[in-house]
């Protein structure tokens, strides 16, 4: 049976972060905020999609690709990041969600109205039935 949260719907908002995601195959995540998911039960991931948002221009407010999970480690931001310079957020507490190759979706999941998204529980049947993000709220698991 479908779990809510067995996909996790992640914000892209940089080419960078792309970049990241498609060539190294990971994504990180705030310790505090894997910690808030996993107080709403919504803390199981095996799979992470991208919602692109304003910076992606023709390709902004919308899902396109997923990927699997393969591992969840805890990590410190310098473990990221080890050429950023030294600074206050080094030893921040991160999830460093590595990935399998990006998949795309059949067809895109789009956001026809502007809504602030953080991370999106839902289910890998909602996930490729969906055609507006609104989809993926729904109650139904599929």
């Amino acid at each position: 049976m479908a779990t809510r949260g067995e996909v996790l719907v992640a914000i892209l908002n940089s080419r960078a972060a792309f970049e990241t995601v498609r060539d190294r195959h990971w994504y990180h995540i705030p310790l505090e905020q894997v910690e808030k998911l996993k107080h709403r039960q919504c803390w199981c991931p095996k799979w992470l999609a991208f919602y692109q948002t304003k910076t992606f221009g023709a390709d902004a407010h919308r899902i396109t690709y997923y990927a699997e999970v393969i591992r969840l480690p805890d990590v410190q931001r310098w473990q990221l990041f080890p050429d950023e310079p030294a600074g206050v957020n080094r030893e921040k507490r991160y999830v460093k969600l590595e990935l399998g190759s990006l998949e795309s979706l059949s067809h895109p999941i789009v956001s026809r109205r502007l809504r602030r998204i953080t991370f999106i529980p839902t289910t890998l049947t909602q996930l490729k039935q969906a055609s507006d993000i609104r989809d993926l709220w729904s109650d139904h698991s599929g």
